[in-house]
């Protein structure tokens, strides 16, 4: 009983974490609007055109590089055999690109930074819960 007790309790703080941890484009265009002073139909405008040109570039085989933040590239996956799971059959997947973010050393060390300053939280392993 104690184990269904913890694993909801997990279920829980998990949704949560990830409620609150998580923002979506409406959430980003609000607080750049709010810090910046420019109306939110501009903010949107522009970010529209933003992922409109790095979207266009990549399927050009452009690499976009932007200094202090990272770079958006694209990726070379080689001709490999798969495998249909339903009909057990192998499938040949041809030789493709994808498209990938590298961030920059300093965006990389300022996430880094935050993490290491978050406080740990408890760990529940199957001892605590046997003895409570």
């Amino acid at each position: 009983m104690q184990k269904i007790h913890y694993l909801c309790y997990f279920i829980i703080e998990f949704h949560l974490l990830i409620k609150y941890n998580t923002m979506r484009k409406a959430d980003l265009i609000n607080n750049i609007s709010e810090k910046t002073g420019i109306p939110k139909v501009d903010v949107l405008v522009t970010l529209e055109t933003l992922f409109k040109e790095v979207k266009e570039n990549l399927s050009k085989g452009e690499n976009i590089y932007i200094r202090g933040f990272g770079s958006f590239i694209t990726k070379k996956r080689a001709a490999k055999i798969g495998r249909n799971i339903k009909k057990n059959i192998a499938v040949h997947i041809p030789e493709h690109y994808i498209p990938a973010f590298k961030p920059a050393k300093e965006f990389v060390h300022e996430v880094k930074k935050l993490q290491s300053a978050k406080p740990v939280e408890e760990n529940f392993d199957d001892e605590t819960e046997d003895s409570i």
